[in-house]
């Protein structure tokens, strides 16, 4: 491959999606005199928002927590689609000129550190459509913030299936949905019953023959109404900003109550949804084997339908539930272990999603290999023993964007420290021998279970350890000292 000379600039983003726009934006409100790029592997902003191109796409979280502190949402539905979330951010770039800063089609591949120099060497594979080759592009930088999300965008997860070869009918995962599928008319199976399974089944069902939701075990399905009439009364009364941040402060404050009951009263929790979607599908249908999954709510992500409609689609018979396992495919569809056969002229498989460390980046620091499986996880951001590198997460009980703001705001306050005392270079070191090992994520979804022994750790308690508590993030992040005795400066 050709490559070609070094540029360098203050902090390098990696990732042009809901993180790195905002990461962006904070960098030039908060450190207006650093240079930054933003790198994305991909010819367009949005990420996920663009990436995934399925029927019915949206969020599943409301959109007064999932959008921007800075940014109000002013669309009227607070459950929101692929199409509107994706104009949200790229006009969120375009109104603060960020989107001048990105380099598309740069998909970074190594990262290595270099302590004398204190600054780090990015090689990037930037594509060049279809004239030929890629090359390789170098980038140097004091600071190196991913914002490339948690999963490959290159493929997502799919087990193997006996006898795929046998069926005769397109095989599609949602994360490679193709423009041209036609299911008007047609019979679909969509395998899988997560938050892609859930949004598929009632998209599809206004179209299909009929569409099957086939699982193998239960999920937790909440629905709520996709508009909220208070949201919507308060903006009609009140400045924007004023309102949306009311409404923001009150859906935090909820799902951390709700999340806090679900792990003090598991039983009653569990009582509430399984009520609501009684009250949804009528008393005659058969919840427990189909709704009532084997654990308790919030060991996994819960589901949320807008304005019910799966319960409708299941409702109106345009939809159905299938709870078995599967056997093998077959020429007209799936033969389940029970030795029933679910015919489809499509088989859409919603398995779930590969996860992956850092974008799947190489990253190397004075000539050593990192492998962040052996790295603990500092605040939910960076890893023991890295310098200068951050990562922008999300919450697992709540909506992505509210840590990834707080992540933001805080590389730009451990970057203006750094300035203000004069250090090149901060990385977060344990020499606390009480600090345990804990799992990464605690959740049993298959997507985390597959993935969990590559993922870094967290430690038994602070700064290593993450608490999923918005409330605590804002303490420690926007208030908490930068200098912990934890963070080594040099």
């Amino acid at each position: 491959m050709e490559t070609t000379a070094n540029e360098h600039v203050d902090v390098l983003i990696v990732g042009a999606g809901l993180s790195g726009i905002g990461a962006g934006y904070h960098l030039q409100r908060n450190c207006p005199a650093k240079s930054f790029v933003i790198l994305e592997g991909r010819d367009c902003i949005g990420g996920t928002w663009d990436l995934f191109r399925y029927p019915g796409i949206r969020s599943d979280s409301d959109m007064f927590t999932m959008g921007y502190s800075f940014k109000p949402w002013i669309e009227p539905k607070a459950i929101a689609d692929g199409p509107r979330i994706l104009n949200y951010v790229r006009e969120t770039a375009a109104e603060n000129g960020i989107d001048n800063k990105i380099r598309f089609n740069h998909r970074v591949k190594r990262a290595s550190w270099s302590s004398p120099d204190a600054r780090w060497t990015v090689e990037a594979e930037r594509s060049r459509g279809g004239e030929g080759a890629a090359e390789i592009v170098r980038f140097t930088c004091n600071f190196l913030f991913m914002c490339s999300g948690y999963y490959k965008y290159e493929e997502g997860y799919t087990p193997e299936f006996s006898g795929r070869g046998d069926f005769t009918g397109p095989i599609v995962h949602p994360q490679k949905w193709p423009e041209d599928l036609d299911y008007a008319g047609k019979r679909v199976v969509v395998i899988g019953s997560g938050a892609t399974a859930v949004t598929l089944v009632p998209a599809m069902a206004r179209t299909a023959a009929h569409v099957t939701m086939l699982q193998r075990s239960p999920t937790y399905v909440v629905s709520r109404p996709a508009q909220d009439p208070l949201a919507n009364k308060l903006r009609r009364n009140l400045p924007a900003r004023l309102a949306y941040h009311l409404i923001r402060w009150r859906n935090v404050m909820w799902g951390m109550y709700f999340f806090q009951l679900s792990r003090r009263k598991p039983a009653r929790v569990k009582q509430l949804i399984l009520g609501g979607v009684r009250m949804a599908l009528g008393p005659d249908y058969d919840i427990a084997t189909h709704f009532t999954p084997r654990y308790n709510p919030w060991d996994q992500r819960l589901c949320l339908v807008p304005d019910g409609d799966l319960f409708n689609a299941i409702k109106e018979k345009r939809a159905s539930v299938v709870t078995k396992a599967i056997d093998s495919f077959t020429k007209n569809g799936i033969r389940l272990k029970d030795g029933s056969e679910l015919e489809a002229d499509i088989i859409v498989t919603a398995t779930g999603l590969n996860l992956q460390v850092v974008g799947g980046m190489e990253v190397s620091v004075d000539g050593r290999a990192i492998d962040f499986a052996r790295t603990l996880n500092y605040k939910g951001m960076m890893y023991s023993d890295v310098p200068n590198l951050a990562s922008s997460f999300g919450y697992t009980n709540a909506s992505w964007t509210l840590k990834c703001d707080l992540t933001c705001g805080y590389v730009c306050r451990l970057i203006n420290y750094m300035d203000r005392h004069g250090y090149k270079q901060c990385m977060p070191h344990n020499v606390d021998p009480s600090i345990t090992e804990v799992p990464w994520i605690d959740f049993s979804s298959g997507y985390v279970q597959r993935s969990i022994a590559k993922m870094p750790k967290q430690g038994s308690k602070r700064p290593w350890r993450l608490y999923q508590n918005y409330a605590l993030d804002i303490v420690t992040l926007r208030f908490g000292k930068v200098d912990d005795g934890v963070m080594r400066y040099s």
